[in-house]
């Protein structure tokens, strides 16, 4: 992963998707976080190949695909979450990729405290889009991270997506809405952190 040292944007990383690259939830993804670049974000994007690790077990070896996810974890400032709907449900791949952050558990900052996490979720009806947001705010919250107010649960049947890409305008502005929020809460917790000064 790039440093930037210098760079005093926040880092969005954005994780999900499905093993097949260019599935309707990569794409909402990469449309999150064009938004959330758009809004002054730096972004990184981790999905098909990139999360597909061996099942987390705390104690065995990391692959380089695994290091580098826990390290774009332990420095991101948000993440965006975007999982398909698999019988109700997040799918196993990105559940396992999130499992992950269980080696932040002794950082500084531990799990994604206070990191703000937007949480898309794509399935073949409304009522498996809505669970996957639930499921994957669950997890936001028990890894320390803040869901943010708007999630974008998106029913995929249809015309709305081509070529990895979304072609409709309204579902499209649903996931950039996710992103911008992401921005625009990493660079205020961000801001805060970096200039609070305890009192003595």
């Amino acid at each position: 992963m790039p440093e930037h040292p210098l760079d005093e944007r926040p880092l969005v990383v954005g994780i999900g998707g499905t093993i097949r690259s260019n599935s309707s939830s990569e794409a909402g993804l990469r449309s999150a976080l064009a938004a959330a670049a758009a809004a002054g974000a730096r972004t990184l994007c981790l999905t098909a190949h990139d999360i597909a690790l061996p099942f987390y077990e705390q104690h065995t070896a990391r692959s380089p695909q695994a290091t580098r996810l826990v390290e774009a974890l332990r420095v991101a400032n948000g993440l965006i979450v975007s999982s398909p709907g698999y019988h109700g449900s997040v799918s196993g791949l990105v559940k396992n990729a999130l499992d992950y952050a269980e080696d932040l558990a002794g950082d500084p900052r531990p799990y994604l405290d206070a990191v703000p996490v937007g949480c898309i979720g794509v399935a073949y009806g409304k009522q498996a889009a809505v669970a996957v947001i639930d499921q994957l705010r669950t997890v936001a919250h028990a890894l320390r991270g803040f869901p943010t107010p708007y999630g974008a649960a998106v029913v995929a049947q249809g015309a709305a997506f081509r070529d990895g890409r979304c072609v409709d305008p309204a579902i499209d502005e649903q996931f950039g809405r996710v992103g911008a929020q992401v921005a625009a809460f990493a660079g205020a917790v961000r801001a805060a952190t970096t200039t609070f000064e305890p009192v003595a």
